[in-house]
């Protein structure tokens, strides 16, 4: 499992619309709204734009998306549980499902494919001569599509 808690069986849709319903209501909520702003902010003044996966922050003082709000407040990660939800939302004033979610958008969604050319096999007329290869984000990828994702979460009134 993910540090997430995300998995990909699930067996009752109607539990999966419920989720994603509280996922949405944590985003647009009052609390949602200001981690989000405060977010945006604290990825702005990072000197140098780049994210990790996996964990809060890492010894040399990089930093996953919610680990960027930690630093910036100065919160001692090493008590916190990365894995769980929970206890990383409640470090951060944030809802399991919206701790949950963002822990999501910065580990799993940042793959691309690229197109690695072959030989075709001898005999293999259908092949087309390349393959597909998942490859992971750079850091500074990652940053760049996390703050996009953040931004597209702020509700502006």
């Amino acid at each position: 499992m993910s540090r997430s808690g995300y998995v990909d069986d699930c067996e009752d849709p109607l539990a999966l619309g419920r989720w994603r319903a509280q996922v949405k209501s944590a985003i647009r909520g009052k609390r949602g709204q200001a981690f989000l702003r405060e977010l945006a902010a604290a990825m702005d003044a990072m000197p140098i734009k780049e994210l990790i996966a996996e964990e809060l922050i890492n010894d040399d003082g990089q930093c996953c998306t919610i680990g960027v709000v930690c630093k910036a407040r100065g919160i001692d990660v090493g008590k916190i549980d990365h894995e769980e939800p929970e206890e990383v939302g409640n470090a951060v004033g944030i809802a399991r499902q919206l701790a949950a979610e963002i822990e999501y958008e910065n580990d799993e969604i940042g793959y691309r494919f690229v197109k690695v050319f072959e030989d075709k096999p001898p005999g293999h007329h259908w092949h087309p001569g390349f393959r597909w290869d998942r490859a992971e984000e750079t850091p500074a990828e990652r940053w760049q599509r996390m703050r996009e994702w953040v931004a597209r979460q702020l509700i502006f009134t």
